[in-house]
């Protein structure tokens, strides 16, 4: 049986609702794992608010937690991170982590990235989300472009999309 790992958002396992919908389409085909990325990026969640988790991580937490990763994950796997985990995962592919395709959405932080993880890489982003990259960062990288789905950054939770991503990323 295939594993798929799967990062949470910002907001981690408190507010992971949605991760139901992705077990429900892999299963009973895929094993899925799941990371809590607060967990992961040693974020404090005393102050339990958007503005305050996302400071973390862009402080030290992408970092921490793709180390983290680093060192927990050692063969390649079909990884799929949600938002900040898609930064993640990203981050842990440059430091070694073995990736065998690289599925990320709405992971908007992308666009100040130099350089990408050497994988099979597909990028997905709301069509309204106003953070996503544009398409400099692609050429730059050297990249495809992004699959746009309607919907703004929070498409990551929505049945519909999530149907779409998986249908496309499991057989590509």
């Amino acid at each position: 049986m295939q594993e798929v790992v799967i990062l949470s958002d910002l907001w981690g396992k408190r507010k992971s609702e949605w991760l139901a919908l992705y077990q429900q389409f892999l299963s009973p085909e895929y094993e899925v794992k799941f990371y809590d990325s607060c967990e992961l990026g040693q974020i404090d969640l005393s102050k339990y608010e958007e503005i305050n988790l996302h400071q973390q991580f862009v402080e030290f937490g992408i970092e921490q937690a793709a180390s983290q990763l680093v060192q927990l994950e050692t063969k390649p796997k079909l990884y799929i991170g949600c938002s900040v985990g898609g930064t993640i995962l990203w981050k842990a592919g440059l430091m070694g982590l073995p990736i065998k395709r690289l599925i990320t959405i709405s992971s908007t932080r992308l666009r100040k990235e130099k350089e990408s993880p050497d994988c099979p890489t597909k990028l997905y982003f709301g069509a309204s989300d106003p953070y996503r990259p544009d398409s400099d960062f692609y050429k730059s990288l050297g990249l495809a472009p992004p699959v746009l789905l309607e919907g703004g950054h929070e498409i990551y939770t929505l049945k519909s999309c999530i149907e779409i991503i998986l249908k496309d990323s499991l057989v590509g």
